[in-house]
């Protein structure tokens, strides 16, 4: 019983839910993440996260075959037979049922982007993650929606220089998860990436273009240091200036992982369980906190 509880689990891709908690990132960074939000958040995160499962499932029903041929992917509960298909179809509308019913007391445009984000999940399994620079775009965008729904769920604006941020930061981890799955196919000699807009060859342009991104995340980082808007949230701004070394030392990191080969093909997932990485978070907190 225990076997299939945790063959369920990993069909709803537990684990992904870790970049579900961008949910409580606009209210930490606008200081307002207080007691009286935290069920408001908690209910949005776990709304998000079903709904994201659900989504996660009809992947998995879409991508049996290249999964099965895939060398990690093969081991996905669906792929590997472990789940009944008949299951996984019963489990994608009833996850969707439950992530809205949790969305119905937060506000409406909350449940909005839980639409939108169901639809552009879709739409990049149908679609979009088979177009050129287009599923990186995507991508980006699903990041980016999580952040906004966080803010909309406890009524925090997005700063233009947040927005800003996140763009080239998510662009950069969506790159890098293209990278890693070029630099495996290259290593195992298994041709062009299978249901992908890629080819090997272009592997040193996206290794570029993900560098690009993420050292342009850390130069918006840094400009914002200097902004009017800073002072109104920000005792000694200064200190943040340590932000963007660990933000360098990390990014210039995970480019390197890349290059190697060493890289998770899910970037998210490898900060989670990676122990520098997570030093470099319990820095940026630190650094953070001393600076308010």
């Amino acid at each position: 019983m225990l076997a299939g509880f945790g063959w369920g689990l990993r069909t709803l891709r537990v684990h992904q839910w870790l970049k579900n908690l961008l949910i409580f990132v606009p209210a930490a960074t606008a200081h307002r993440f207080l007691p009286a939000t935290a069920l408001t958040l908690v209910l949005a995160f776990l709304s998000f996260s079903l709904c994201a499962s659900s989504a996660y499932v009809a992947n998995d029903l879409l991508d049996l075959n290249n999964d099965r041929a895939h060398a990690r992917k093969r081991n996905r509960p669906l792929a590997a037979g472990r789940v009944p298909l008949g299951h996984a179809v019963a489990l994608m509308p009833l996850l969707l049922v439950l992530a809205i019913a949790l969305a119905l007391p937060l506000p409406h445009d909350f449940l909005a982007l839980l639409g939108a984000y169901y639809i552009l999940t879709m739409s990049y399994s149908l679609v979009l993650k088979r177009k050129l620079i287009v599923d990186v775009v995507t991508l980006a965008c699903l990041y980016g929606m999580r952040l906004a729904a966080g803010a909309v769920a406890v009524a925090v604006p997005l700063s233009p220089w947040f927005v800003a941020f996140s763009v080239f930061f998510f662009l950069c981890l969506a790159l890098v998860k293209r990278c890693t799955e070029i630099v495996d196919r290259i290593a195992k000699n298994s041709g062009d990436p299978q249901g992908r807009g890629y080819i090997q060859r272009d592997l040193p342009m996206l290794e570029a273009m993900a560098a690009g991104t993420g050292y342009v995340a850390i130069m918006i980082f840094a400009l914002y240091i200097n902004s009017p808007a800073v002072a109104a949230l920000y005792r000694t701004p200064e200190y943040l200036w340590a932000i963007c070394l660990v933000l360098f030392y990390w990014i210039s990191r995970v480019l390197l992982l890349t290059h190697r080969g060493e890289m998770h093909d899910d970037p998210v997932v490898f900060a989670a369980s990676d122990l520098k990485s997570l030093v470099c978070g319990v820095l940026v907190i630190v650094i953070g906190a001393f600076s308010i």
